[in-house]
């Protein structure tokens, strides 16, 4: 398609922040003409490619929803009864309308400054209260990605935990297959051997040094794992559940049974089914085990005035912080469907949460004893929702026939079909099947005899008191469950409030239009082990989005599996690391890694046991070409691939790509280019035509599906024809041979994968290129307004920067301002911070992105620059550090309203530094500046229990 016949939809101008006449103005004030010419200085000419991408023209957003829903009504809506870590739920309105649909929560960023993510803060700090609870542990993270990979995470923690190196991970063979799965591709890069166990058999606990059980089991089966939990403890294996959060509500919890580390999914949790995702999956631990656990840490500290502050709590347990030490690359939590998942709890409390899966028991033990009525076999003795049936070879026509009823049953195996019962279902559910299964056998079942007994195991059933903290009890009516989820979202900055100018972050807009396709029902209650023939609208939208991300980033082929770049970064690594193998060249183990790349490329090579190799950067921030060929030429036929951001981490198009590309493919190596800052380069240039072979995109940057104040992020990974082969497989594809499964489902979290496509379908080729260019002019507009005040650190060959800037903020330091008082002093302004210290450490990276408007680019200048002057009082010496705002940023309306103001400049200029016209849009921070130190070493992540309270 020619650039002629590419036409701007009306959409984009809804995307995009400056009109032509602000591009126009903006431009002028950088001495350009044109948008061309700017791209010309900015982008290197060796990379550049001005042919129109093959796409559709964009359309408006009522043409988009209206093709998204030819799509989605080709999914065939029926109740999924399959379990295997997956159930129906019912999502209270309240939440849907006020959390999971308002974009005070979808728009918000990872709670990096917690001084403006106190209500997430407080929302995750009770998620990790009701996980420690239910699980019965000590401490426990704020989320994780699903069920399989938590579970991969603490085999490596287990790894980690034990002193004596052994090599074998057991693993209980009634745990989910896809967790199976994961866990034989984690432990092969690393060294570790996956054993298969029956926990009914005598098991050789030799050369172990953990254990996987499933609590229940994937067919239902309840046991109590307290002696064999002593049996791995005397012989020096750490003991890891699987858990179900709604079966813990009646179980006894696996703290009391000796659990070790507890993981989990929380979707049941009100979390709609999504076709696998996303959720919030959970992972608690003992005491002794915290500061290797991976993931976030909510901990509760004090701000300056001494009151109650949440905040990240020992922020160094960010794996990637720890580079190539890491025992993980996690990044991305769930933290949007972790805020549903409490809040779903706080709603129902511990009471409902019970008789919710009372009621859910007592249906499926009904099913059960209708079944044996019949003449059925029951295999699962003792289970909470689920169990398995033997079928005497009847399982095709019993799964046929349920379908038609409108019910999907699990197929075990020919002779066994499993039901889950969940809270959706209820006695007509139980009427219906067995109305199946007599029809099957020929005979008539009268319902009103069957008995109710349970089928709880006697010995973990009768669970104690659990969630008796007040946030539990108090919000069980929908309006003070209204009111509450508004407090916290009023304590939080996000993007519905300001721009949030965060370096490698892309806070773009995420369009009402785009979010509304992922509650529908035909996208968001579909089970991703349904019937192929059930997905199909999904399949098609997932094939139009892998073939328009193929032609975005100039590759053959894309997996949408990983879901989180941190996931993708690893299916990239694993794709080349198994194309080596199958070329016989299995030494290669070398990755070559940039001094200034992201923290989570050497976790990541870490993970898929390759040896990192740093490679310098020159002055200017480049890669060091003469250090690269020094280490190609001193690794030789080792060199496995190397890892490059692009454009660099510190925001300019490096003119030498193209040379870095042929110097590791002449070596014999593949070249990864991580795609985080993929917005600066769609439609002007293409990673997989200038070189690379492999990429992970961020959705959640480049692609527009929201941050979620933490999550949910999607990583897929696109590569070059010759690693297609290698990207990740799935037993849901039809075959037990599967290849690096890297996610739980299938398609990863592909319940959001309708917001990329409705972001693509209405901006269309050239509404794709004009966000990029628009995203470049933002970032130069800003570096350019403010760099008479503060240096801009690293620029391109002409002067100009790509889609970030790194504002240099060190000289400051000897007159006592730190980048921390320059990031807490613009949240008085109304601002988050943009990135702070990376990747140098005492700089500030801003990325402006393409929609933010000239008004809010001109206001975020202002306040730099205001900032800019009260940093030169401290440095003239008119006011100490001590005294300035800059020190004591933020403030509260109560620091301000004390009766003696005795600080050297005025409450104006503490709350309203820039005059009247920001006083109706004042953000107000809730907490002063937060004391990390206090709460690292007084370390709180739950909630006490009611005893302290009184």
């Amino acid at each position: 398609m020619s650039p002629e016949d590419q036409k701007l939809s009306p959409f984009v101008s809804r995307h995009i922040g400056p009109s032509d006449n602000d591009i126009t103005e903006m431009l002028a004030d950088l001495n350009l003409d044109s948008m061309e010419s700017l791209i010309h200085k900015v982008v290197p000419n060796s990379i550049f490619d001005d042919k129109a991408l093959a796409l559709p023209n964009g359309c408006t957003e009522e043409q988009a929803l209206n093709e998204l829903k030819t799509l989605a009504v080709k999914n065939k809506l029926k109740k999924s009864l399959i379990g295997q870590g997956y159930y129906g739920t019912n999502t209270p309105a309240v939440i849907v309308r006020n959390l999971l649909e308002n974009p005070a929560w979808y728009t918000a960023y990872t709670p990096y400054q917690p001084e403006i993510s106190q209500g997430r803060l407080e929302a995750l700090f009770y998620f990790q209260t009701m996980v420690t609870e239910l699980t019965g542990m000590d401490i426990a993270n704020a989320s994780l990605l699903d069920e399989g990979t938590a579970a991969a995470e603490a085999m490596t923690m287990c790894w980690k935990s034990v002193k004596k190196k052994k090599t074998c991970f057991l693993v209980s063979t009634d745990c989910h297959p896809q967790t199976i799965d994961i866990l034989q591709t984690r432990a092969e890069p690393l060294g570790i051997t996956i054993v298969l166990v029956d926990v009914e058999n005598d098991i050789d606990w030799n050369e172990a040094f953990g254990i996987l059980l499933q609590y229940p089991a994937t067919d239902g089966t309840l046991r109590d794992y307290s002696e064999l939990a002593k049996t791995a403890h005397s012989a020096g294996v750490q003991v890891v559940f699987a858990a179900d959060l709604l079966a813990l509500t009646l179980l006894k919890p696996p703290g009391e049974m000796g659990a070790d580390i507890v993981v989990g999914n929380s979707q049941r949790f009100g979390v709609p089914l999504g076709f696998g995702g996303p959720h919030a999956a959970f992972m608690s631990t003992s005491n002794k085990l915290k500061r290797i656990m991976p993931g976030r840490l909510i901990g509760l500290s004090v701000d300056t005035a001494g009151q109650p502050a949440y905040r990240l709590a020992l922020q160094t347990r960010e794996q990637h912080i720890r580079r190539e030490k890491a025992t993980s690359n996690i990044c991305t939590a769930q933290a949007l469907l972790a805020n549903i998942a409490v809040m779903y709890a706080c709603y129902h409390g511990p009471e409902g949460l019970q008789k919710i899966a009372k009621s859910t028991h007592q249906l499926a033990a009904k099913m059960a004893s209708g079944l044996e009525l019949l003449g059925y076999t029951v295999a699962t003795s003792t289970f909470f929702d689920t169990f398995k049936v033997v079928t005497a070879g009847a399982t095709d026509a019993l799964i046929e026939m349920t379908a038609k009823a409108g019910y999907n049953l699990r197929r075990f195996d020919d002779k066994h079909i499993g039901v889950a019962f969940d809270e959706t279902c209820d006695d007509s559910t139980v009427q219906a099947l067995l109305s199946c299964f007599a029809e099957i056998v020929g005979k008539e079942l009268v319902t009103e005899v069957i008995p109710e007994e349970s089928r709880l195991l006697s010995t973990v059933s009768g669970r104690q008191q659990f969630m008796t903290q007040p946030v539990f009890t108090q919000y069980h009516s929908e309006t003070e469950m209204m009111r509450y989820l508004r407090r916290l979202a009023d304590k939080d900055l996000a993007l519905d409030r300001a721009m949030i100018p965060l370096g490698s972050c892309t806070m773009k807009l995420n369009s009402a239009a785009e979010m509304m396709p992922i509650s529908w029902p035909e996208f968001a209650q579909i089970h991703p082990f349904a019937p192929a023939d059930q997905f199909q609208g999904y399949q098609l939208m997932i094939e139009q989005l892998e073939s328009w991300l193929c032609v975005c980033t100039g590759y053959d082929a894309v997996s949408l599996q990983p879901n989180a770049g941190s996931q993708g970064e690893y299916a990239g690594l694993l794709a080349i690391k198994r194309y080596y193998e199958s070329c016989g060249e299995s030494q290669r183990d070398i990755c070559l890694i940039p001094g200034s790349a992201h923290g989570t490329n050497p976790a990541s090579a870490q993970m898929c046991n390759l040896q990192v190799v740093v490679v310098n950067c020159d002055e200017q921030g480049n890669i060091d070409l003469n250090d690269l060929r020094h280490k190609l030429d001193q690794h030789a036929d080792k060199v496995a691939a190397i890892m490059v951001t692009y454009p660099s981490t510190h925001g300019v198009f490096e003119e030498n790509i193209v040379q870095v590309c042929d110097l590791v493919h002449a070596a014999g190596g593949q070249v990864y280019i991580d795609g985080a800052n993929l917005n600066a380069l769609v439609g002007l240039a293409s990673p997989g035509r200038f070189g690379g072979d492999v990429s992970h995109l961020n959705l959640h940057k480049t692609f527009a599906i929201p941050h979620g104040g933490g999550g949910p992020g999607v990583g897929p990974v696109a590569v070059a024809s010759h690693l297609a082969l290698h990207l990740p497989g799935h037993r849901a594809w039809g075959s037990d041979k599967t290849l690096g499964v890297v996610s739980s489902a299938p398609w990863g979290s592909a319940g959001i994968l309708p917001i990329s496509w409705m972001y693509i379908r209405m901006m269309g080729a050239a509404g794709l290129k004009k966000a990029t260019q628009v995203a470049i002019l933002n970032a130069n507009y800003v570096a350019k307004k403010i760099s008479a005040h503060y240096p801009i650190l690293y620029t391109g060959e002409a002067g100009f920067v790509a889609h970030e800037c790194i504002v240099d903020t060190r000289e400051f330091k000897t007159a006592g301002v730190t980048v921390d008082d320059i990031a807490k002093r613009l949240m008085d302004f109304g601002f988050h911070a943009p990135t702070m210290s990376f990747p140098v450490p005492g700089t500030l990276m801003i990325e402006p992105t393409e929609s933010e408007s000239k008004v809010e680019l001109d206001r975020f200048c202002d306040a730099m620059i205001a900032i800019r002057k009260e940093i030169q009082d401290v440095v003239d010496g008119k006011i100490s550090h001590a005294q300035s705002p800059l020190a004591h940023a933020p403030h509260t309306a109560e620091a301000l309203l004390v009766e003696q103001w005795d600080q050297p400049y005025s409450r104006q200029q503490a709350a309203f530094p820039l005059g009247s016209s920001e006083t109706n849009a004042k953000y107000w921070p809730p907490v002063g500046r937060v004391d990390n130190d206090h709460g690292d070493r007084n370390l709180i992540c739950a909630c006490p229990p009611l005893e302290d309270y009184r």
